[in-house]
């Protein structure tokens, strides 16, 4: 992973990320530590194919300034969204 996309992250933070052994674990961790992942880190975690991330409307503001990744269960595929306008998190 490229270093600059470290920017922002704590020493122990960076550590943690450094341990992860999938993009789920780095995902999990992402969110259990609150950071927001920008699109190119998001983009480098599933290996370049959040391009194909759908586009999405918040529901709060209309906004369509949206980041999201995808989240899969043995069962179903779902969305983890976030308006980059309002801040408004939702799951699709």
């Amino acid at each position: 992973m490229k270093e600059e996309l470290f920017k922002g992250l704590t020493e122990e933070q960076i550590a943690k990320v450094k341990a992860c052994k999938s993009q789920e674990e780095l995902l999990a961790l992402a969110k259990q530590e609150g950071v927001q992942l920008t699109d190119e880190q998001l983009e480098s975690i599933s290996g370049g194919l959040f391009c194909s991330t759908p586009t999405f409307t918040c529901p709060e503001c209309g906004s369509t300034n949206v980041s999201a990744y995808s989240q899969t269960s043995p069962v179903h595929k779902w969305w983890v969204c976030t308006c980059k306008q309002c801040g408004h998190h939702w799951e699709s």
